[in-house]
């Protein structure tokens, strides 16, 4: 018996893609969510009278609870179907959205930001869920997924470039009205396009472990939250340690339940595998990356050499670029050389680029001082992002994409929660150690150092990914033969 491959008919091709499309601008219109705040937060403050601490949280307030709750809402999907929960996640996201631009007051703006990011945790492991069913080929799947990698990145991007050039313009709320009209079509378009996968696991439903699910999403919640305040407060104060204690200590009550437990949230096994393992680690360093570069050079351009949020935001455009292209050519040496070397050559050229801008200083050039970085940085990150992500699903059973889907986005949450702490407590450690010269040279050596420290774990990651990882091909998930899709690309012949 040989096995014939025979193409898929153009109108499968065309639905694929146009799902594929829909679903891509979902995902990353919830990573755009989380930075469009970030250049109009001053004129927030003024026209709502926020103090920095009130400016801290409405910038917070949707990570928290997106990343909180990602966990649980990938089983969620599992349970309940990747379609079901992600029409129902688009529908809370944009009736919050919608909110959160009409917001009269601080705590209606901040109440609007966590909905938005109960939503978005609805919606991500959906996402991942439905990818499943909407290519059920093997090959097919994979190329979605190196795909998908590196569209939250770009997501984030995209949020800092046009929430610089919109607010020039026009007021912060209308940065609301995109992520309520991309969920809004999604709803309309999304039963259409998609494949109810709910059927496909009658039987096999997970329970939903509340308890666990309110131990991990207390944990991780809590966790965020006081590494978020430490811009705010000193890491010793009772602010800070308050909230990190609870956290871990919520965490270990989550894994001890875990272990006991007979139908756990999150199998421990499922952590077993060196190569998960490290696709969730480059993930998590790769969206840090990301959020530390815009955060810090977009500070240094505005606060250092005086310019525009316009003049900033357009800056990025080359980081942007660099992004989409490298995300359309990120599956090629996928297939050529295997996942876990490009997410080290990704890791790799991602840390060239930080340990360049560790030269920063006062006087910087753009074109070979910044540049550079800008360039090198986000190829680095979409490579990272393609190869981790086919990494982390490869052996994934399809009745577990949701518990996936919403592992990697909970990596892709808090890698930039606690990445950015960190970074900015070096820079700040930096800043004060060299207090004696002029406030802009200060400054900016703390940014070159958290540059470098960056730089470093990034190539720490990269050495490590190329001594634990086994050039081995991966192991595809069973498929059901019997699926229409599935069978026009393989069919038996005598």
């Amino acid at each position: 018996m040989t096995v014939a491959i025979v193409p898929l008919p153009r109108r499968v091709v065309a639905r694929r893609r146009q799902a594929f499309t829909l679903l891509a601008f979902v995902q990353a219109t919830l990573i755009f969510t989380i930075t469009v705040v970030s250049v109009p937060l001053p004129a927030i403050g003024r026209e709502l009278g926020l103090e920095r601490a009130q400016l801290i949280l409405v910038s917070a307030a949707y990570a928290l609870s997106f990343s909180g709750l990602l966990l649980f809402g990938g089983r969620l999907a599992d349970r309940y179907g990747g379609r079901r929960m992600l029409l129902i996640g688009l529908f809370v996201f944009a009736a919050t959205s919608i909110a959160a631009g009409y917001a009269l007051n601080y705590p209606m703006l901040v109440g609007a930001r966590f909905g938005q990011g109960i939503g978005a945790a609805i919606i991500a492991p959906a996402l991942t869920a439905v990818l499943r069913g909407v290519f059920a080929d093997p090959v097919s799947y994979h190329h979605a997924m190196a795909k998908w990698g590196g569209i939250s990145v770009l997501g984030a991007t995209s949020g800092v470039v046009l929430a610089g050039i919109a607010t020039t313009w026009v007021s912060w709320r209308w940065m609301f009205a995109a992520p309520a009209l991309i969920a809004t079509l999604g709803l309309l378009i999304a039963p259409r396009l998609v494949p109810d996968g709910g059927r496909a696991h009658r039987g096999q439903r997970p329970r939903l472990d509340l308890p666990a699910a309110v131990l991990v999403t207390g944990g991780i919640t809590m966790l965020s939250y006081g590494l978020v305040i430490t811009d705010e407060y000193a890491w010793s104060s009772p602010q800070v340690t308050g909230p990190l204690v609870s956290g871990v200590a919520l965490m270990l009550a989550f894994v001890l339940v875990e272990l006991r437990g007979h139908s756990p949230l999150l199998p421990l096994s499922f952590l077993g595998s060196s190569r998960r393992v490290i696709a969730l680690l480059a993930i998590a360093l790769a969206a840090a990356g990301s959020s530390i570069i815009c955060l810090l050079l977009g500070l240094y351009l505005q606060q250092v050499r005086g310019w525009t949020t316009l003049h900033t935001s357009l800056c990025f455009v080359p980081y942007a670029v660099s992004l989409i292209v490298m995300g359309r050519i990120g599956r090629r040496p996928i297939e050529r050389y295997g996942a876990p070397a490009v997410v080290a050559t990704g890791l790799a050229l991602s840390a060239a680029g930080f340990l360049h801008l560790s030269g920063l200083d006062p006087a910087t050039t753009y074109l070979t001082g910044l540049l550079p970085g800008l360039v090198l940085v986000p190829a680095g990150v979409a490579l990272a992002f393609a190869g981790a992500t086919v990494l982390a699903m490869a052996d994934v059973q399809p009745r577990q994409a949701g518990l996936a889907g919403g592992l990697m986005n909970t990596f892709m949450e808090i890698g930039p929660t606690l990445g950015v702490a960190l970074l900015m407590a070096v820079a700040a450690a930096r800043s004060t150690h060299v207090g004696g010269v002029d406030e802009a040279a200060a400054t900016t050596s703390g940014y070159a150092w958290a540059f470098g420290a960056a730089g470093l774990a990034f190539a720490l990651l990269a050495v490590v990914a190329l001594a634990t990882e086994q050039p081995e091909p991966v192991v595809e998930p069973a498929r059901d033969e019997t699926d229409p899709e599935y069978a026009w690309r393989a069919r038996a012949a005598a």
